[in-house]
């Protein structure tokens, strides 16, 4: 076969990660969300893999390319046809010779045949272009692949983030009663002349405060458990819960060496195949420099009456090999080939670009989730302290020692620690979610049996 033969171009990878996690645990061939916890998530994961439309528009294209691939490998063998022509025909009176008078006219011609050609692959252009196609089959494949990562990941972080939002809402509410008591309390004392005005309007600013976050975080909720909706594939509505936010459990971290990543990834894998089609491609354009050798050949019958279509004399026959070959293009072909190798180069450079991109993605999510954890003990001790802040506060302001000024602030900071913490266990959620997603795996595959679960026997 002319065209240069694919070589899988060799990439540099790191020995190891930079942001390494010691606990990290092979768990790239698991169904990992089911380390959540939350019988709900996995499964509004399983109607995902069913139900979301990326995913059947993903298996519907595999349908496209596998019906490419068959026309594709096809022209490799011969090619048979048949048919069958009856014709009705009235010759003119003024041909010459004459057309005889005992001849009928006008009259039928019945002509069944079979007619085959094969075009000799001596240059290997077909098999050239059946390797491009079955490589495009298989880039489709794993783009499927790489729905099916992404989809499961979107459904995990949605659902994470839905209960974040309502466990926000949780401490909001909590928040806004508590502040609500407070106030009543001020009214009380200010009717009986123990506190002041400006006191009294300090609590209530505090307490409408926590009141305008309750109808923003409700918003955030219903727009989440639509866009939730969307990926499983349903009309906008509500969305079940299991577990509350703070009793899923973390998954662990998986674990992954540089190189496996070239096998672990769909969207490497199929940048690789875009690349063996590609150089493939260049097979297909430089073939067209020699010439090609058809062999076609027809056999049949003609009659001009029925009862003698299939006797011996009625046969006809015909066989050919015809050579055809390029004398003058005007450098039609030398174009084609230049083109073919510029899309070799172009794929090449993706799919090195790939590579790259997904080792970012990886190392971006070990420090996300180093660093999130950090963050989040910090923020947990943070939290503790403003507790105890306001308790005090509350203290020294009930005995007369300070103004309500210092018992706001620290209400005021509590609440914001509060969320804030809340916000930075989401953020934790997702780098894991998206680690798993990074750093793709076996689980996949399991993935992908959800989403296409082999028919019953």
């Amino acid at each position: 076969m002319v065209g240069p033969d694919y070589r899988r171009p060799a990439v540099k990878t790191p020995d190891a990660w930079r942001f390494e996690e010691k606990e990290a645990q092979d768990l790239a061939n698991t169904q990992w969300w089911r380390q959540f916890g939350d019988p709900v998530l996995e499964s509004l994961i399983g109607e995902a893999l069913r139900e979301n439309k990326d995913v059947k528009i993903a298996a519907a294209r595999v349908e496209q390319f596998i019906g490419r691939a068959m026309v594709a490998r096809a022209a490799q063998f011969p090619q048979v046809t048949g048919a069958a022509a009856p014709i009705r025909t009235k010759a003119s009176k003024y041909v010459n010779p004459p057309w005889p008078s005992y001849a009928r006219n006008p009259y039928w011609e019945y002509e069944p045949f079979l007619s085959a050609s094969w075009q000799i692959d001596l240059w290997g252009q077909l098999r050239r272009a059946s390797e491009a196609a079955r490589a495009d089959l298989l880039a489709t494949r794993e783009a499927r692949q790489g729905v099916i990562l992404t989809v499961v990941a979107a459904v995990a972080s949605a659902y994470t983030d839905l209960l974040d939002l309502d466990k926000q809402l949780d401490i909001t509410e909590r928040t806004v009663a508590s502040r609500a008591d407070t106030l009543k309390l001020f009214k009380l004392r200010f009717d009986r002349g123990l506190s002041s005005e400006l006191e009294l309007r300090q609590a209530e600013s505090e307490y409408q405060s926590a009141l305008a976050t309750v109808p923003l975080l409700k918003k955030l909720i219903g727009q989440q458990e639509n866009a939730l909706c969307v990926l499983l594939g349903r009309n906008p509505g509500p969305i079940p819960r299991g577990r509350s936010f703070d009793g899923l459990v973390l998954p662990t971290v998986p674990a992954g060496l540089p190189s496996e990543l070239l096998e672990r990834r769909p969207d490497i894998r199929q940048a690789e195949q875009n690349l063996i089609a590609a150089n493939a491609r260049i097979g297909v354009a430089r073939a067209q420099y020699y010439p090609n050798i058809t062999l076609t050949g027809m056999f049949g019958y003609e009659s001009t009456s029925l009862s003698n279509l299939f006797t011996g004399p009625a046969k006809m026959w015909s066989y050919s090999a015809p050579i055809v070959g390029p004398i003058f293009t005007a450098g039609a072909i030398a174009g084609s080939v230049r083109v073919a190798e510029g899309v070799q180069m172009e794929m090449l450079s993706r799919y090195e670009q790939v590579i790259q991109q997904a080792f970012r993605e990886v190392e971006d999510g070990l420090i996300d989730q180093a660093k999130s954890r950090e963050q989040l003990t910090v923020q947990a001790k943070q939290v503790e302290a403003l507790k105890e802040y306001d308790r005090l506060a509350r203290t020294r302001y009930d005995n007369g020692y300070t103004s309500y000024i210092e018992v706001l602030d620290a209400e005021r900071s509590l609440f914001a620690a509060q969320l804030y913490y809340a916000q930075t266990q989401a953020v934790l959620m997702r780098a894991l979610i998206n680690l798993y997603r990074s750093m793709g795996g076996g689980w996949v595959i399991e993935a992908e049996r959800l989403a296409y679960p082999a028919p019953a026997k």
